[in-house]
Order: structure tokens, then C-alpha cells, then sequence
């Protein structure tokens, strides 16, 4: 599987990449941003993790990048 961009869900947004990887190894839901079939829906570490997939996560409004494998 490819990487996949994604944001926070819900209207979260996280400042720092600390808080992000943090909220992601919690389990915390992202939504995929990766146009495709996929789009729209939630994603979490236990999601990423079974079907081998790296993501992308956007933090800080959505300015900065964070690379999860």
C-alpha cells in the first residue's frame, strides 16, 4: 500500500509533531486526504497497521508534515 496523506478528524488540530505522533500511538482517528477510493474515511495506528499502510499525517493547520512507517 502506498502512503497516505491524512488530518486530524473531528476538528482537532495539533501543534507539535510530539503531540501528533502522540495522539496517532493512541489510537486517535485521522481521516485519509489521499484522493482515491479511500478519501473521507477515518484511519487510526491499529488501521495503518493492519494493512501495512504508511501515512502522512498534517499537523499544525494542516502546515507541516509528519512521516509515519
Amino acid at each position: 500500500m502506498d502512503t497516505l496523506e491524512c488530518t486530524p478528524a473531528y476538528g482537532q488540530d495539533y501543534t507539535t509533531v510530539k503531540s501528533v505522533r502522540d495522539a496517532w500511538n493512541a489510537g486517535k482517528d485521522f481521516v485519509i486526504a489521499t484522493f482515491g477510493p479511500d478519501m473521507g474515511r477515518y484511519i487510526n495506528k491499529q488501521d495503518a497497521d493492519r494493512t501495512g499502510a504508511s501515512v502522512m499525517l498534517r499537523y499544525a493547520r494542516l502546515t507541516k508534515v509528519v512521516y509515519i512507517k
